[in-house]
């Protein structure tokens, strides 16, 4: 883009000065911004970004040794008042330690941390590790899968993903056997006590109506 070319009186100094700004900033590197949101589990907080972090996927750090295959998770766990990372979509929701009494205390670190790295360019996860780290709770439908598991993670991926992510979390197929589905839960879903009352109430009611077959839900934490 060519600069333009203004023949300003000098009371238009102030006009000129707004104009090469407006410019400078079109051809600099994009403004992250980043706000916090609640979740239903008091132990979360979710901090959400101005543009896609892992869009369509996530990826869950239940720990430190989990952290492998993403950068910005390793980066984030050298702060001694994490004590998990999910990452999906244009969020990133954290869980903090026990020890750790107040939110308010360590928001505006992690803010400030996650602006500056993805400011920089940091890779926030790669994709190269987590296709060699397989991981064992996936919506994504498989070849080998029978049509029973297909519509249940078809379900899963329509209908509740929306949803629980909305409240900075996930709910990831693990198994199904002799009618029994058991599911992952990540995130802010992980260790709070409403998500079982959602498991129950809404989403094993809604797979019973939708996938007949199914007769339970059941659920584990990371």
């Amino acid at each position: 883009m060519q600069p333009r070319i203004l023949v300003i009186k000098p009371q238009g100094f102030a006009i000129f000065a707004i104009a090469k700004y407006s410019f400078m900033i079109k051809t600099g590197n994009t403004i992250i911004s980043i706000y916090t949101e609640m979740t239903p589990n008091p132990e979360t907080m979710k901090f959400v970004a101005n543009k896609l972090l892992y869009p369509g996927k996530s990826f869950d750090s239940p720990d430190e040794s989990f952290a492998g295959p993403s950068p910005l998770a390793k980066e984030l766990f050298s702060f001694p008042f994490i004590k998990s990372v999910f990452i999906a979509s244009n969020f990133v929701t954290l869980t903090k330690t026990l020890e750790t009494e107040d939110w308010q205390d360590v928001i505006p670190t992690i803010k400030h941390f996650l602006k500056d790295y993805l400011e920089a360019g940091g890779p926030v996860v790669n994709e190269d590790e987590i296709v060699i780290t397989k991981q064992d709770a996936t919506n994504t439908v498989a070849a080998d899968d029978d049509d029973v598991v297909k519509r249940i993670k078809e379900l899963l991926e329509n209908y509740v993903k929306p949803a629980v992510e909305m409240d900075g979390g996930a709910i990831q197929f693990k198994s199904y056997d002799a009618g029994v589905v058991n599911l992952m839960l990540q995130g802010s879903c992980s260790g709070c006590p409403s998500s079982m009352i959602t498991l129950k109430a809404g989403i094993e009611g809604m797979m019973k109506r939708m996938i007949p077959e199914v007769k339970e839900v059941v659920a584990e934490a990371e």
